[in-house]
């Protein structure tokens, strides 16, 4: 079956919202754990998250991979700037990532595909996409950190031209799906 690959629309983030917790660990259900109101459930939280615009966790910054209509991946990224202003991130569970970024890249939060679409090319795809877009926004590479746990990913994109930059150790929490260290990756 052919596969379009398209910006994303306002209409897709619910599948945005469901790609992201598979792909990240667990992460994305704690943070939007904190955003949520008392019973609120996460995929409509992340949903909320993704339907605005003109902000970094948008719509406006995922490609969708598409196949006969039905969304089947996505990939969200957007432009890793240094903010000298920032706040310090003091949630003990995020500030071990605070320091996990390089400034002048396409940073890749997440890279996800639901179950059938794995293993058929799609995330080499995806990386073309964000290698061009990189490349037209003048930025010096793509980045992203992946978990020491996730071994399958981490040979993906060894294969793919990364490498590990950086590291920091995991803070456990219930809600997170791997422990041991993240991995601060680079290409090129």
């Amino acid at each position: 079956m052919p596969i379009l690959f398209r910006p994303a629309l306002p209409a897709d983030a619910r599948d945005i919202a469901r790609l992201f917790l598979i792909s990240s660990e667990g992460a994305a259900a704690y943070i939007w754990s904190q955003l949520a109101e008392p019973g609120q459930d996460l995929v409509d939280v992340g949903t909320r998250r993704y339907a605005r615009s003109g902000v970094d966790f948008s719509y406006e910054n995922c490609l969708i991979a598409e196949s006969e209509g039905a969304v089947v991946g996505m990939m969200h990224s957007y432009v890793m700037r240094h903010d000298p202003d920032a706040e310090p991130v003091t949630d003990p569970v995020l500030a071990p990532y605070a320091d996990l970024e390089i400034p002048d890249t396409l940073y890749i939060s997440s890279l996800a595909l639901y179950e059938g679409w794995r293993n058929q090319g799609l995330g080499v795809q995806f990386l073309a996409h964000a290698r061009e877009r990189a490349d037209r926004l003048g930025l010096i590479g793509l980045s992203l950190i992946d978990y020491a746990a996730n071994t399958g990913a981490l040979r993906f994109y060894t294969r793919h031209g990364f490498r590990i930059v950086g590291s920091c150790q995991i803070t456990p929490h219930p809600m997170l799906a791997v422990t041991g260290e993240a991995y601060l990756m680079q290409y090129p």
